[in-house]
C-alpha cells in the first residue's frame, strides 16, 4: 500500500538522510522548482544530510555549476554523487585502451585524465556513451547502423547515464540509457553503473556515513526521485523506502481530472514497471 504525504515534513520522524535525484525533482534544466528546494534545504537543516544522486554523466565536481546556474541553494544539500563519478571507476582500468565516445563534448570531464584513446566505431575497443552527440535533434534511430557494427565486433558498451528520458523545459529529450536499450537491442553488451545500479548508491551511502560521522541505519533512509525504472527500481533493489515524485517526467499520466495526485493513476504507472515505491507524491515539497 503507497503512502501519500502532504509533503516531506510528515516523513520527518521515519527518515534521518535523503538520497534525492536532481533532474525533474528539484529543476527542469531550464529553473529551478523553489519549493522541492526549500524542502530539502529544510531537511538538510533540521533532520539530516541530504544526498543528491544524479544520473548526470559527468563527476559531481562538474555539475555544480549548473545546479548554481540554476539557483538551486547549496544549502539544499551536503553531498553530491552522479553516475558520472561512478562510472570513472569502470573506466581507470581501461587505460591505455581505444574508445568510441559517443555525447556532447561537455560531458569531456567524464574521461578526462584517463588514458584513453578517442576511436571510431569500427576500431575501438569499447563505447562510452555520455548522450547523443545534439540531443535537441538527434533520436536513437540515427545511430542504428554504427551501433550495429560496434555490436557485429562484440564491443562492450559503458553507458555513463541510464536515463532514456529527461525532461528540458517543457520537452523530453533522449539521453544514454535510450541508446543503450537500442545496443543491447543489436545484441550489444552493456554496463552502467548509475540508478538503477548499486554502484552509485554505494557512493551516495558512504557519503551519508561520512556525513553522520558513523554508520547509516538503511531502514531509515529516504530515496526520492522521478524515474520509475531508475530512482524506485534503485531504491526497490537496494531495500530503501522510496518516495515516488509522479508527476516529474510523468507529468499529468499522475493526476485525476480534477489536476490532484490520482492514487489508481499512480499505481498504475507503478505496476507497468512492475516496481513499488513506499510513498508518493505529486511535486516535492515541505
Amino acid at each position: 500500500m503507497i503512502d501519500f504525504p502532504a509533503g516531506l515534513s510528515a516523513l520527518t520522524d521515519r527518515y534521518d538522510v535523503v538520497l534525492c535525484d536532481v533532474w525533474g525533482v528539484i529543476h527542469n534544466g531550464v529553473r529551478n522548482f523553489p519549493e522541492a528546494c526549500e524542502a530539502l534545504e529544510r531537511f538538510n537543516a533540521d533532520h539530516g544530510p541530504v544526498v543528491l544522486i544524479s544520473n548526470a554523466p559527468r563527476p559531481s565536481q562538474d555539475v555544480l555549476s549548473q545546479l548554481d546556474g540554476l539557483k538551486v541553494q547549496r544549502e539544499a544539500w551536503s553531498a553530491f554523487v552522479t553516475s558520472g563519478d561512478a562510472t570513472r571507476s569502470l573506466l581507470t582500468p581501461r587505460a591505455g585502451e581505444k574508445v568510441w565516445k559517443i555525447g556532447p563534448e561537455r560531458d569531456a570531464p567524464l574521461w578526462a585524465g584517463l588514458d584513453l584513446t578517442l576511436a571510431g566505431c569500427e576500431d575501438a575497443d569499447f563505447i562510452l556513451c555520455s548522450g547523443l552527440y545534439d540531443d535537441e535533434t538527434e533520436t536513437p534511430e540515427d545511430y542504428r547502423d554504427r551501433l550495429k557494427v560496434a555490436a557485429d565486433r562484440g564491443l562492450l558498451f559503458i553507458c555513463a547515464n541510464p536515463d532514456r528520458v529527461v525532461q528540458r523545459g517543457d520537452k523530453l529529450i533522449f539521453c544514454a540509457g535510450a541508446l543503450a536499450d537500442l545496443y543491447e537491442e543489436l545484441g550489444g553488451q552493456v554496463v552502467m553503473a548509475g540508478k538503477p545500479f548499486a554502484a552509485i548508491y554505494d557512493l551516495a551511502l558512504a557519503e551519508a556515513e561520512r556525513l553522520k560521522g558513523g554508520p547509516v541505519d538503511r531502514s531509515r533512509v529516504l530515496c526520492v526521485g522521478d524515474g520509475i525504472i531508475t530512482d524506485v527500481l534503485g531504491a526497490e533493489n537496494q531495500k530503501l523506502a522510496c518516495l515516488f515524485v509522479a508527476k516529474g517526467i510523468h507529468g499529468d499520466k499522475a493526476l485525476g481530472p480534477d489536476g490532484l495526485l490520482a492514487p489508481e493513476a499512480v499505481a498504475k504507472l507503478l505496476a507497468a514497471e512492475s516496481v513499488g515505491a513506499t510513498h508518493a507524491i505529486a511535486d516535492l515539497v515541505w
